[in-house]
């Protein structure tokens, strides 16, 4: 996604694929509308506080089992508290669009605890593994925002979990549903020696003042927000509902750049600069402004058309500040700079010193998975070295802070031990993949264990080559893009293809995207190639071979997007 440089913003964003929905008919707009329900999801939302499920799930499902719970609770406001129902074992992928969602469904859960880029002290990382050894079966999952997913959670446990979670100032609250959701903070947020700004205060303002509240628990769909005081732009601003972007203003000081309509999924849109400065003072304002315009205005009548990028798409920057300045906030704000190119490591992998001389230690846990063990472990060695702070990247990253330099090395081989790697290579350190086939009952296609296995083997192949930049690749079991298809080198869209007059898994390959988080001046949405399609079980003979290709092709300083992009179709093939 662009970074911009100029004072007016885009509009519409580049390689924007939304289009705004017709007029011909209500799109269940609260302002301009009115109220009254137009589908289902719309239904059960009023005729039941989401929220107050919790009350059921603790007095009665809990008690009475799976078969006791209301559907509308069940696959709707179960999400409030962070619950979906995982996927039945042994389904394939074929079947994933011809069965009913009671029929794809196990009688277990995904839980998703939200951190919102908070650190997790060693207590609190105890508090997780012992819940995913008890209640989860050893599971425990980084997700792209910074979270943590359990599997395999019985209703039964949940009132027990919940208590233990709160204890040491956890919560699921409004992990899934239409709903805040958990807000992306940059993982080095108040340690880095290049901030611009220490996104922590507005962060804990945001989740202090409108968690669980009522009046923002029934949005058209999720809203995702994501901030950052960092020149590393390491929080995917460009695809989130809204982001605050640290920058420097030439009189008013260190403050935020305005980000608000990006979003990805099947209709990928990169969010768009509103051309304003946040000071740090108004912040928490605007971000009530712009979410009370998603409430108020956002698409109610169609599921796929509820997200705040199809507002955007109709109403485009200009209009969307004057309405937040105007009805929301009643006073102007002013101009301010884009962000600059951004600079560093926006992983942050390796060793680091922190500006207060202590370390933090970055490691990659093979495509975001972890276990119980390895959580208490982690708390047993961050304790051994000083530490009592760890964060989660949206990257599915580690982070160990506030290391001595004396036990920096100490610490680096005991994340080793734990099979976290401070150093992996490029496909080990640049690849995501997300839930697949294993739980998520959209999946097409496996992914985790696909995607361990294919970068080990990429690794190990391409060791003999120059690859010097950085190689995205990220894999997806469906078209939903939760791991950022469009926006990554090598984006793998899970599907069922046919080979030589076979179905097998496979996938649609997007090529060439890319974020300011990847540490790129330009960025934006992947090209497909008409045709190209690859079987899961030919993956890593693909990548090799395109790789391969880029490094004999490419310019010098060449990325491989910019490649990507200007390479004939038979050389991505």
């Amino acid at each position: 996604m662009t970074v911009h440089t100029d004072a007016q913003p885009p509009s519409p964003a580049p390689g924007a694929s939304v289009r705004p929905p017709r007029k011909a008919r209500s799109n269940g707009q609260w302002s301009v509308d009115g109220q009254t329900p137009l589908n289902a999801n719309e239904v059960f939302k009023q005729e039941g506080a989401p929220l107050d499920v919790r009350e059921r799930i603790e007095t009665v499902y809990a008690t009475e089992g799976f078969e006791s719970i209301d559907p509308d609770d069940l696959r709707g406001r179960f999400r409030w508290w962070g619950l979906y129902t995982q996927r039945k074992q042994g389904i394939d992928g074929g079947r994933t669009a011809q069965l009913d969602v009671a029929e794809l469904e196990d009688h277990y859960f995904l839980q998703r605890i939200r951190l919102d880029g908070g650190s997790l002290s060693r207590e609190q990382l105890r508090v997780i593994g012992r819940i995913s050894n008890d209640f989860a079966r050893g599971t425990a999952d980084i997700t792209d925002r910074q979270n943590i997913q359990l599997h395999w959670v019985r209703i039964e446990d949940v009132p027990e979990l919940w208590r233990r979670l709160e204890e040491v100032g956890l919560t699921t609250i409004e992990g899934c549903g239409d709903t805040p959701r958990g807000f992306l903070v940059s993982p080095v947020a108040g340690i880095a020696k290049d901030e611009i700004i220490d996104p922590t205060p507005l962060a804990q303002a945001i989740r202090q003042t409108y968690l669980g509240d009522p009046e923002l628990a029934n949005l058209p769909r999720k809203f995702k927000t994501a901030i950052s005081g960092s020149p590393a732009l390491d929080v995917l601003h460009e695809i989130n509902d809204i982001s605050f972007v640290g920058v420097e203003h030439p009189e008013l000081g260190a403050g935020y750049d305005l980000w608000v309509g990006g979003a990805l999924s099947t209709a990928p849109r990169l969010g768009e600069r509103l051309g304003v400065f946040v000071s740090p003072q108004d912040a928490l304002e605007v971000w009530y402004g712009v979410i009370r315009i998603f409430r108020d205005y956002g698409y109610r009548r169609l599921r796929n058309k509820a997200r705040l990028k199809f507002l955007m798409a109709e109403w485009g920057p200009q209009r969307f500040r004057e309405v937040l300045q105007d009805e929301y906030l009643g006073r102007a704000l002013p101009d301010g700079p884009a962000p600059a190119a951004p600079s560093g490591d926006s992983d942050h992998i390796g060793v680091h010193e922190q500006k207060d001389g202590r370390f933090w230690i970055g490691a990659k846990p093979p495509v975001g998975r972890l276990d119980g063990d390895t959580l208490l472990g982690l708390a047993d060695l961050a304790e051994s070295v000083g530490s009592d702070r760890v964060r989660t990247t949206p990257l599915q990253n580690l982070l160990l802070l506030d290391v001595p330099a004396e036990r920096v090395e100490e610490a680096v081989a005991g994340l080793r031990e734990l099979g976290l790697e401070p150093n992996p290579g490029n496909f080990q350190r640049n690849t995501l993949a997300c839930t697949g086939l294993e739980f998520c009952k959209l999946a097409i296609v496996e992914t985790k264990s696909l995607a361990a296995q294919v970068l080990a083997e990429l690794d190990e192949r391409l060791a003999d080559t120059d690859l010097d930049r950085r190689v995205t690749m990220t894999i997806n079991g469906c078209p939903n893009s939760c791991v950022r298809i469009q926006t990554a080198d090598i984006g793998l869209k899970g599907q069922i293809i046919t080979v030589d007059g076979e179905q097998m898994p496979g996938f649609q390959v997007h090529l060439g995207g890319g974020l300011a988080t990847d540490g790129r001046p330009e960025a934006g949405l992947g090209r497909t190639v008409r045709g190209l399609k690859v079987p899961a079980k030919g993956l890593v003979d693909y990548v090799e071979r395109l790789v391969r290709r880029y490094l004999d092709e490419r310019h010098d300083e060449e990325s491989f997007a910019q490649w990507a992009h200007r390479a004939d179709e038979e050389a991505l093939q």
